[in-house]
């Protein structure tokens, strides 16, 4: 196509017309009027008629671009009239090239204003912007704003400077990439922000120098600044009273020489310590700190501080320390004085320490001789138990039996008296021998087990029952069938020092009561009595060694009864109390923790005592190996009409029952004979030679647990020494009479079995 439609207007309609013009005059110069001219001529009528029409056309659109080129700067001028009544200045910058400005922005520098035009280039604006006389500074360079322009034209960023002009004027140039090719500069004045900020400034400044100014002159330091020529910048008044300097001396610009001068004139500083002041000027040049203690002319002791400031001046801090360092002075004089009244007293100290010491061994080797006697005593009554518990034993037999012999004289009375004193010394050694075994630290002392109060109640109501009916005392035990865990031996000992206690004070006509409450897991057993009470205050005593009531007669006892009572409750974690009241009488009560047991008693629950004719018509075998025990024992029973066979060991107690050719009725035995022989092996031995279960009772001065085991084991009733004849008697006599018929161990020697209570044929 020759026209090309992109091509304004006139230019088309030109060419439109040479091209007419030229087929026109190509028409002009044919000759002929053949078919091929007329049709050159249609195309040149048709040619026409599309030029015609494209004139048209072209007529059409040249009026319609009039009438947008109207309205576009209609457009334009009504957009500077918008511009020019903004505040601010704006100016638009199209492919880096001025378009337009208001005029706030045309005359913001009026040197420069005739070269701001439209097409001035973005970087060429900022150069003749910095170059203006009207502008006074910016916070950056004004050419750093072109290149972070340049940086941000694709996301946008905004670029704002603070601009300073003449006559103290303030704007804000924000500029910002609208599109990749149009960029808007916005002139905003912040003149009077700026002047108010920096008014509120100052004025904060100023107060702050007087806040500062009240500080410094009523700090309790004196101060002063000098400069770096060594000359007064400024000071507080306690500077100036420290120093005790004139007004004039210390005016700003004083000379530091003419301070020094004056101090040394009036005898404020020693004539040395000038001297000493270069020495310190150049100590505070290389660290930059400076801290002395010095005295002046009048004896006063001042501290000084000084530090470099960055411009090569210093301060000076003045402290008078006089008090605080008279004070340490005196302090020190005193610690001095006191170090050295520690010493001597630490001399002493040694002195006396190591008397101490010496004391201390020599009681130490005491402590261990007396321990020493303590164990040698312990161990003599441990070993020595059976040894004195054997001619006891033997003594009380033989009174039993002279008793029963004098019984139609004289001489019973005394017999009687006789007895009752051996009986004191007997109960005086049982609780020596009780307190000796609880104070040792054998861990065997006691052993606690499954303890029947049905049996051991039925004992001491057996055994204390006669002493009762002696004193006319009504004795009750009340039955109970719990068991408890406790040991048995010390158990039955302390029930029977609470009775017999209770019986000894209770006057004739009174009454004891034995019995127990349960209570939880616990069982508590009790000794009431009428007797004569014990006062509150000697409610706590009672229980120690050789102690005793304010009420109680003289020659009542050595007061160890209720000791035993305690240690042993406390061995076994018993809850020993008492509750008293004098003239009214007593309560002492055992708490002991309660056991399910399907233990039966060996032994019945109450052993009657027997009718003083009552006849021992059996065939008792006794083996002991001590001569006087097995005398006493032998005399006793043949005068209660039994037939005895008297052994001191084993093998002696065998040869009998050969040459009798039947078992005995009963078997009393010692545990310990000579050597390794044994009660236990004894009556073993016998039972298994007769193939019969003969009963049997073991007498000995052993109290451990595993003898009574091993009794418990063997059927065997286990009595200790010195023996209770009222209780051995009726025991011997149920042994025999009421135990279940005697079981045959079948083979031997052929001896028969007997039935117990029956008397061998």
């Amino acid at each position: 196509m020759m026209i090309d439609p992109r091509d304004p207007l006139e230019l088309q309609v030109a060419k439109q017309a040479k091209i007419i013009d030229a087929l026109m005059r190509r028409a002009n110069r044919q000759k002929d009027v053949g078919p091929s001219a007329f049709r050159a001529f249609q195309s040149a009528i048709e040619l026409q008629q599309q030029v015609m029409a494209q004139s048209r056309d072209l007529e059409r659109a040249t009026t319609e671009l009039e009438s947008v080129r109207y309205e576009r700067e209609r457009t334009r001028k009504s957009l500077v009239e918008a511009l020019s009544s903004m505040e601010e200045g704006f100016a638009l910058f199209t492919d880096g090239q001025l378009d337009l400005c208001n005029e706030l922005f045309l005359n913001l520098l009026p040197d420069i204003s005739g070269q701001v035009v439209p097409g001035l280039r973005i970087s060429r604006f900022f150069a003749l912007m910095s170059g203006s006389t009207y502008f006074t500074s910016s916070d950056r360079s004004l050419m750093q704003v072109a290149e972070a322009l340049a940086d941000s034209r694709d996301d946008g960023t905004i670029t704002s400077v603070v601009v300073e002009l003449c006559e103290d004027r303030w704007y804000q140039m924000s500029a910002q990439h609208t599109s990749r090719e149009n960029v808007v500069l916005l002139l905003t004045e912040i003149t009077a922000v700026v002047r108010r900020n920096r008014d509120e400034k100052e004025t904060l400044i100023d107060r702050q120098e007087d806040y500062l100014q009240a500080v410094f002159q009523n700090m309790s330091s004196g101060i002063c600044s000098f400069s770096a020529d060594a000359e007064v910048m400024m000071h507080n008044g306690r500077f100036r009273e420290i120093l005790g300097l004139p007004v004039p001396l210390l005016e700003p610009g004083m000379q530091v020489q003419r301070l020094l001068d004056f101090m040394r004139a009036r005898g404020l500083i020693k004539a040395d310590d000038e001297l000493k002041v270069e020495t310190w000027r150049r100590e505070l040049n290389t660290k930059g700190w400076l801290r002395k203690r010095v005295r002046d002319g009048s004896d006063r002791v001042l501290d000084i501080h000084a530090n470099k400031l960055p411009d090569g001046g210093f301060l000076v801090e003045l402290k008078d320390v006089t008090l605080e360092a008279r004070t340490t002075e005196m302090l020190e004089n005193r610690v001095m004085a006191r170090t050295a009244e520690l010493t001597r007293a630490n001399d002493k100290l040694v002195k006396e320490y190591q008397e101490k010491a010496q004391v201390e061994e020599e009681l130490r080797l005491a402590k261990e001789r007396a321990e020493a006697a303590v164990s040698s005593k312990t161990r003599f009554l441990a070993a020595a138990s059976h040894d004195l518990l054997q001619p006891i034993n033997a003594a009380k037999l033989l009174i039993s039996t002279l008793k029963e012999t004098t019984r139609q004289t004289d001489l019973f009375d005394m017999m009687e008296r006789l007895d009752g004193a051996f009986g004191s010394a007997e109960q005086l050694l049982h609780s020596l021998l009780d307190i000796s075994r609880l104070e040792s630290a054998d861990p065997d002392a006691v052993s606690p087990t499954d303890v029947s109060l049905a049996s051991m109640m039925g004992g001491i109501h057996g055994d204390q029952t006669l002493v009762a009916e002696k004193k006319n005392v009504k004795l009750d035990v009340v039955p109970c069938s719990a068991f408890v865990r406790s040991d048995p031996v010390y158990l039955l000992r302390s029930i029977q020092n609470l009775v017999v206690n209770a019986i000894q004070y209770t006057d004739p006509g009174g009454r004891v009561l034995v019995g127990c409450r349960p209570r939880g897991d616990k069982v508590i057993l009790q000794v009431w009595d009428t007797g004569i009470g014990i006062a509150r205050k000697d409610q706590a005593r009672v229980f120690e060694e050789f102690a005793r009531a304010d009420n109680v007669p003289f020659g009542s006892g050595m007061g160890l009864g209720l000791s035993v009572v305690d240690r042993a409750c406390r061995l076994l974690g018993h809850k020993l109390s008492v509750r008293s009241k004098p003239g009214v009488g007593s309560v002492f009560s055992i708490e002991m923790d309660r056991v399910e047991s399907a233990q039966i008693p060996a032994e019945p629950v109450v052993l009657l005592p027997q009718s003083e004719d009552m006849s021992l018509d059996y065939i008792v075998m006794v083996i002991e190996n001590d001569q006087d025990v097995l005398f006493g024992t032998t005399q006793w029973l043949e005068q209660w009409g039994a037939s005895v066979l008297p052994a001191r060991s084993t093998q002696e107690a065998l040869d009998f029952v050969e040459d009798m050719g039947m078992p005995p009725d009963i078997i009393l035995a010692d545990y310990q004979l000579d050597g390794d022989d044994t009660g236990v092996e004894a009556i073993a031995r016998i039972r298994a030679m007769t193939r019969t279960h003969v009963p049997a009772i073991l007498i000995t001065a052993n109290r451990s647990e595993s003898l009574r085991e091993a009794g418990i084991q063997n059927d065997v009733s286990v009595m200790t020494k010195p023996v209770k004849l009222s209780r051995l008697r009726p025991l011997i006599d149920w042994k025999i009479r009421w135990q279940p018929t005697a079981r045959s161990v079948g083979g031997g020697l052929g001896i028969p079995t007997k039935v117990a209570g029956d008397r061998p044929v």
